[in-house]
Formats: structure tokens, sequence, C-alpha cells
């Protein structure tokens, strides 16, 4: 399936102050030059923020990384969990038509769909609280036909009662999840033939549905005003989630009133709690050394220039892995030149490394100092030969 942009785009983006908090703890799990793992979750924070994924959201959160732009684009368009157009407000619903489902009525969902949202998926409604598509299996196939909506599954559905979700969503209701014609799980539909002590003091309703109704609020989407989670390493704790009452859940939605969680785990997409013991802090990276000097050393400064000489500056851009921005910023240190960086010693790529601000580690990943001799002898490389 072919995956573009939505045509119509808005002009920035930017993380509200307690999702950009959040971001920069995820990019603190990985290893200098290695910030570019953290772009799933840092996409998957911003669909959450706005509902959907902007262009302008994936290129900065590529610079925030230091990507390129198309890197960022190739991951938003390869996953299908990402939105590239807006979704309803409410909520996408998500229709699984996969083999299980289709021949037990998926289809009759779908037709739902197209009579109380729009005729077309991927379209808002005409009061922009939902949209709706169909969407490849999502493994609930004991209880089809089913849907995904928000966080958490609607299973046994008949189109009667999606009709009736959708419009209890629409009145600022949370229909309680799960299997929606008296199952407790995925257990035989005609009741259990084994296990039936099993069922005795059980929970109201399975682990996953109950969670869902403790917490009260499962087509949220996280929008940064939440109380977040710090990465264990910044001296997180857990948190405890305040239990709601069946009216601050439901809004008049029958539920029974559950157990409270002693400690709660963080919701999907949020920072593990530290665990209770004091973790032990990270190590320092090993200083770089410079070549026969003998000791260690955090760098030394390349020569550098004030301007380009002979006014022309060689084109940077030729070098993989440099982009505009990067080019400008070589600019500002006072490289012009391949036979400038084509020169650099260990100790002066660890200088240079230290001040490429958010692109630390790029000089050795792709290996500019090799490039960047076979340009200055007026050779091309495979890059530079493509980049023409």
């Amino acid at each position: 399936m072919l995956r573009r942009l939505a045509a119509t785009q808005p002009d920035d983006f930017a993380f509200t102050p307690a999702n950009q908090k959040w971001a920069e703890a995820q990019i603190t799990k990985f290893p200098e030059g290695r910030q570019a793992s953290a772009i799933i979750p840092l996409l998957w924070r911003a669909q959450e923020q706005e509902g959907w994924l902007s262009r302008p959201a994936i290129e900065h959160i590529s610079e925030m990384l230091g990507l390129a732009h198309i890197r960022g684009l190739e991951v938003a368009t390869f996953y299908f969990m990402f939105q590239l157009q807006p979704v309803g407000s409410v909520s996408n619903i998500q229709i699984c038509g996969t083999t299980s489902c289709m021949i037990c009525g998926a289809e009759d969902l779908v037709s739902v769909c197209q009579a109380k949202i729009a005729a077309k998926p991927h379209t808002l409604s005409a009061d922009g609280k939902f949209s709706w598509e169909e969407v490849e299996c999502l493994g609930a196939c004991a209880n089809a036909p089913m849907a995904q909506i928000g966080k958490d599954y609607y299973e046994d559905l008949t189109a009667e009662r999606l009709g009736e979700i959708i419009d209890e969503l629409a009145a600022g209701k949370v229909p309680v999840p799960g299997p929606q014609n008296g199952r407790y799980a995925a257990e035989p539909l005609a009741g259990l033939t084994s296990l039936k002590d099993h069922a005795v003091g059980r929970a109201q309703y399975n682990a996953s549905v109950q969670r869902a109704v403790d917490l009260g609020e499962t087509v949220k989407r996280i929008d940064g005003t939440e109380e977040l989670f710090r990465a264990p390493w910044q001296g997180g704790a857990a948190q405890e989630i305040p239990r709601k009452s069946a009216e601050e859940r439901g809004e008049g939605v029958t539920r029974a009133e559950a157990e409270p969680l002693e400690t709660a785990r963080p919701a999907e997409g949020s920072v593990a709690p530290a665990p209770k013991t004091t973790p032990a802090p990270r190590p320092t990276p090993t200083p770089e050394v410079t070549p026969g000097s003998g000791t260690a050393s955090p760098g030394s400064k390349p020569q550098m220039l004030t301007e380009a000489r002979g006014g022309a500056a060689d084109d940077l851009k030729k070098i993989k892995g440099v982009g505009p921005k990067l080019e400008a910023l070589l600019h500002r240190l006072g490289v012009f030149h391949f036979d400038q960086v084509a020169g650099w010693s260990d100790g002066e790529i660890a200088w240079v490394d230290d001040n490429l601000e958010g692109f630390k580690g790029r000089v050795v990943r792709d290996n500019w100092v090799s490039q960047a001799k076979i340009l200055a002898d007026g050779r091309e490389t495979d890059f530079s030969a493509r980049a023409k």
C-alpha cells in the first residue's frame, strides 16, 4: 500500500514542555552516536500529542536525532501504526478485516463506520470526532469480529453494538473494552469445559480490561499533561494511579468498583519507573588518545580557517552524512575544504565530535576522513557520484 503525507500540513511542530523532557529522557537510553534508535518512541509521542504525524513533526524529530529528514520519513511511512493524516479527535477506529474477522462479520462493522463516520476510510466525520480504517490482523481471532479503539480491543462485536459504542464515545463516555457478548476473555462461547475452578474468585474483568477500567480513559491520548515518569537513571520513582469513581470513569456507564492498585505500572509509551534500589551510575566514556602523545586527551582542536581559501568552499555535502545543516555547522567551526577533514587525527576527530552539537558520532560512523581523502584528490566516492 502506498502511504503518502497529507496534502495539507501545519506550519510547524513542537513538543509540549513535558513531552520534550520525556523525549530527551528517551534519547538518553542509547549510547552516544546511536540516538537515532529513539526515533520510533519519539514519533509515537508526537502522534499521541497531535493525533497524527505531520511532516513538520517528522522533520523536527529527525533533527533532534541528527538524522536526514528522509530517514525519519522512511520510518514514518513504513509502519502502519503511524497515521499520516488527521484522525478523529475522540478516536480513530481500526476494524480488523483479516480472515477470522472477515468471515465473522467485519464487513458489517465497516458498514457501520461508513454510515456513522464517513463513506471512505481515513476521512474525518462531520463533527471531526471520529475516523476509521480497515487494518490487518490484530491477533484477537478467537473473539472475532473486533476493532481497536484507542488503546484497547473491543471484541465479539456486532454491528449494533459497534454503533452503540460509537454513540457512547461521542457522548463522552468510555465503553468497557474487551468481549462485548458476556465472555470473560477467549474461552469457548458455550462456556468453560475445563479449569472451571480457575474462574472462582477472579476479578470482575480479565487483566487487560480490568486495567483499562481502572484507568477509565482508554481512548485518551497522551498529551503531555500527565505526571510523567523519569528514566530510571534520572532518579525516577514509581507513581500511583488515582482511582476514579464509576461516574468519573464512565459518566453513567455501569462498572463494578475495582480494587485499587498499590503501585501502578507506567502507561503504554511512558518511561518505566525506577527500581527500588539506587541505580548504578552510567559509565564515563573513555577519553580519546591523541596519536603519539601517549596521554589521554579529550581531543585537540584541528587547524581551522576563518574563511574558505580563494573564497570558494568545497561542497562538503558530497561527504556521506553531511547535510545542509551540518555543512553550515562545519563552516562555523572553520571547516571549508576536503583536505582539512582528510588530515584529522583521532584526537582532532574527538574534538570535532564534541563540537558537533546534535550530531555527535557522525564523523566516525560515516567515515568522513576516508571519504574526504578521496574527494580531496579530485576523485569521486560512490556517494558523491550519486549525489551529483
